[in-house]
């Protein structure tokens, strides 16, 4: 399996292949908008417009999971991300990413790269980067500011 055998439903509600990404380098994010590192919005924002002509994409994952830090409905995340960030990237459902209930995404993604606690995701922003072929190749802890991942992001954009 890899990236490409999952489906997510998008804010609309529309159900959306992974594979519609295929040669695209990806970084997926689970966000949430009262969080401390919410403001990461703005450089993930940054980072998408900087390299969304070469090929690169940002999938937003919404959850609740951590601290309650993301109570408001899709709709309402939907709307606080565009008001106060701009934001232009794809954002998903709300989902939860660890757990029983774990969108099928992200368990694929945690065991493909395991965290500095295990697998399991310790906190909003954590982010994983998934090469034009599929594979994931890096996980970034929450604090890791989108700018820090560029280096990384133009080896893959090649």
């Amino acid at each position: 399996m890899n990236f490409y055998d999952f489906s997510a439903k998008k804010m609309d509600g529309q159900e959306t292949k992974m594979e519609e990404y295929k040669g695209k380098v990806v970084l997926v994010v689970n966000t949430a908008s009262k969080c401390g590192l919410t403001p990461q919005f703005k450089e993930l924002e940054e980072l998408y417009k900087e390299y969304k002509d070469r090929g690169f994409e940002i999938l937003g994952f919404p959850c609740n999971q951590f601290a309650h830090q993301d109570p408001g409905t899709n709709e309402e995340i939907s709307k606080f991300c565009l008001i106060n960030y701009g934001v232009s990237f794809t954002m998903f459902e709300k989902i939860d990413v660890n757990g029983a209930e774990a969108h099928p995404l992200y368990k694929y993604l945690k065991n493909e790269t395991k965290g500095v606690l295990g697998n399991e995701i310790k906190w909003n922003f954590t982010k994983f980067l998934i090469d034009s072929e599929g594979n994931v190749v890096n996980r970034y802890a929450p604090i890791t500011v989108p700018s820090k991942i560029k280096e990384d992001i133009n080896k893959l954009l090649k």
